[in-house]
C-alpha cells in the first residue's frame, strides 16, 4: 500500500512539472511573439556633409537587436558608396556614436528630445559637423559598378613603366581625375631591381612637393623602432609613462602600451573628443600638446578588454608626442634626426624652407576647388609631413635595403604583430596582405591623397603623390593608381583607371 502512494505522488508531481514546463514554453514563445520595443536611434536618417565647397548626402540606418544591441550602416549617396558597415555603435542615454572603420571615420552626437534629430558631427580627417533628420524610407542608390580590370602584361621593369602609364592614364588625363579642368597634378616614383624613375603629370613636376598624410604614420612606426634599438624605450611600455608626470592615473587593469598605439589596438577613439577647430580649412593647426594631455586626463589610458583594430588619428599622434617627450625635444626634431638626416631625405620635413614652399604645389578638394594646406602641432606624428617622389623613393629604398646600422629597426617595423582590415595584417603603421607580400599605407588631408607601397618578394617599390583630396565611390585616385603600378610591376591584370 505505501508503495503506490509514493508511485501517485511522483506522478503528480511530474505532471505539475511538465504543466510548469509547458507554461513557460508558451510564455517565451508569447514573449518573442511580442514586437521588441525599437532603440530610440533605430531608422533612416538622412543629413549633408559640407566638406569646402563639396556637399555630400549621408544616410544611416540603424536597428537594435533583441537584447538591445546597436548595428548600423552608412550610405554615401553622391560618392555612391552603399552600406558601409559601421563598429562600436553605441547608445548612452541620448549620446549616440559609432564609427566606420572602411573609411576611417567616425560620427558622435545627441538625440534631440523629440527623437527626430541627431546633432552631433563626423570626423573622418578632419571634424565636421553632419545633423541627421529621421526618415520615412531610405533614399535608393545604386550601388557603384562592379571594378574593371586592363588585361595584363608582362612585369613592366621600372624603365618601361612611364610608357605604358601614359597610355593606361590617357581617359584619366582626358576627361577624369587628372583632367585640364581639375588642376589635378600628380608624381609617381617606382624603385624595381635597383632601378629608379620618378615622373609627373598634369600640374606637377618631378619635385614637387606634397603632403603626404597619414603615410607619415609609418615614420612614427620606424621612430619607435630606432628608440626601442637605441633602449630608450620598451615596445610593452605603458605610453602613461611618456606623458607630463600626473597626466593620467595608473588604471586599475590593463593600460594602453606603445605597442597598442603602433598597431591601432588602443581602444582609442579616432579623433580626440576636444578637437573642435577654429578654421575648418586648417583644422589641426590649434590643436597642440596641451589639448591632447587634456583629453588624456579627462578619457585615461585605461585600454579595453576587447580593443579591436580601430584606425585612429589620435593614437599615432599620442604616440608621436609621447616619444618626443622621451627624447626631450618637439616631433620635427626628433624625425629629423631619427629618419631624415640619416636616410638623407633633403626633401622631407614638416616646415618647408622659402626655396621649398615654391615647390609645395596647391592641394584641391574632391570638387577640385583650391584647399589650404594643413599645420599639425599636436597630432604631428599622424600626418603632418611633407615630401617629394624621389625623397619617397629613398626611404621605400631604405625599407626595401636597409643598412647595417638600421637593418634591426626597419625589421622590427616590419614584423606583422595584429590584424587590421579584413584579409590584413598591421605592422609598425603599415598594412600588408601576407599573400601578395606588399607592405602599404595610403594618406589623404584636405587638399593632397597619396599612396605608398614596397614589396620585398618582387624588390620593388612605389609612390603615388597626388593634389586632390579623396573622392568619389572608389575612395582615393591615388589608391586606385598604386594598386594598378603594383599590377602592372608584377604582370597581374590591372584594375582600370578610365573614369
Amino acid at each position: 500500500m505505501i508503495a503506490p502512494r509514493i508511485y501517485i505522488r511522483f506522478t503528480i508531481v511530474v505532471m505539475v512539472s511538465a504543466q510548469l514546463i509547458l507554461l513557460l514554453l508558451f510564455a517565451a514563445i508569447a514573449a518573442q511573439a511580442q514586437p521588441k520595443k525599437p532603440s530610440p536611434v533605430d531608422g533612416i536618417w538622412l543629413g549633408t556633409l559640407h566638406a569646402g565647397q563639396a556637399s555630400l548626402r549621408i544616410q544611416v540606418h540603424v536597428t537594435s537587436d533583441d537584447v538591445g544591441k546597436e548595428h548600423c550602416t552608412l550610405d554615401s549617396l553622391d560618392q555612391g558608396a552603399v552600406g558601409l558597415e559601421c563598429e562600436n555603435p553605441k547608445l548612452n542615454g541620448n549620446e549616440f556614436s559609432f564609427e566606420v572603420p572602411l573609411v576611417h571615420g567616425s560620427w558622435s552626437g545627441t538625440l534631440s528630445g523629440d527623437g527626430k534629430e541627431l546633432h552631433g558631427t563626423w570626423s573622418q580627417s578632419r571634424s565636421l559637423p553632419l545633423d541627421l533628420t529621421r526618415q520615412a524610407s531610405a533614399v535608393e542608390v545604386k550601388p557603384p559598378a562592379a571594378r574593371t580590370f586592363d588585361a595584363a602584361l608582362p612585369p613592366v621593369s621600372a624603365a618601361g613603366l612611364e610608357a605604358v602609364l601614359d597610355k593606361d592614364l590617357a581617359s584619366a588625363e582626358k576627361d577624369g581625375a587628372l583632367g585640364p579642368a581639375t588642376g589635378a597634378g600628380m608624381t609617381v616614383g617606382v624603385l624595381k631591381d635597383g632601378e629608379r624613375r620618378v615622373f609627373a603629370y598634369g600640374a606637377a613636376k618631378p619635385d614637387s612637393i606634397f603632403e603626404i598624410g597619414s603615410i607619415t604614420k609609418t615614420f612614427t612606426g620606424l621612430i619607435l623602432a630606432q628608440m626601442i634599438q637605441q633602449g630608450k624605450v620598451k615596445l610593452e611600455e605603458p605610453v602613461r609613462d611618456l606623458l607630463p608626470s600626473g597626466t593620467a592615473a595608473k588604471p586599475e587593469g590593463q593600460e594602453i602600451t606603445l605597442l597598442d598605439l603602433v598597431t591601432q589596438h588602443s581602444g582609442l577613439p579616432r579623433m580626440p573628443d576636444n578637437f573642435q577647430p577654429t578654421d575648418a580649412q586648417n583644422p589641426y593647426a590649434d590643436y597642440h600638446a596641451a589639448n591632447l594631455y587634456a583629453f588624456v586626463a579627462k578619457h585615461g589610458v585605461a585600454k579595453p578588454a576587447s580593443a579591436p583594430f580601430l584606425y585612429s588619428n589620435l593614437g599615432f599622434g599620442l604616440l608621436g608626442q609621447a616619444l618626443a617627450n622621451r627624447a626631450r625635444m618637439k616631433y620635427p626634431e626628433l624625425l629629423l634626426n631619427e629618419i631624415v638626416e640619416p636616410l638623407q631625405l633633403k626633401e622631407t620635413s614638416i616646415t618647408l624652407t622659402p626655396e621649398q614652399r615654391r615647390r609645395f604645389i596647391e592641394g584641391h578638394d574632391a570638387k577640385h576647388n583650391p584647399a589650404h594646406a594643413w599645420d599639425l602641432d599636436g597630432l604631428a606624428g599622424a600626418g603632418a609631413i611633407r615630401s617629394t617622389a624621389s625623397d619617397m623613393l629613398k626611404y621605400l629604398e631604405a625599407n626595401l635595403h636597409p643598412d647595417a646600422l638600421h637593418a634591426r629597426a626597419f625589421a622590427m617595423s616590419h614584423e606583422l604583430r595584429a590584424d587590421a582590415f579584413p584579409t590584413m595584417r598591421i605592422a609598425f603603421a603599415w598594412f600588408s596582405n601576407t599573400d601578395s607580400g606588399s607592405y602599404w599605407h595610403n594618406g589623404a588631408t584636405g587638399g593632397y591623397s597619396s599612396y605608398a607601397l614596397f614589396n620585398p618578394k618582387g624588390n620593388y617599390a612605389l609612390v603615388v603623390l597626388f593634389n586632390t583630396s579623396i573622392g568619389g565611390p572608389d575612395g582615393s585616385f591615388a589608391d586606385r593608381l598604386g594598386e594598378h603600378i603594383s599590377q602592372r610591376l608584377s604582370g597581374k591584370p590591372a584594375i582600370s583607371l578610365a573614369p
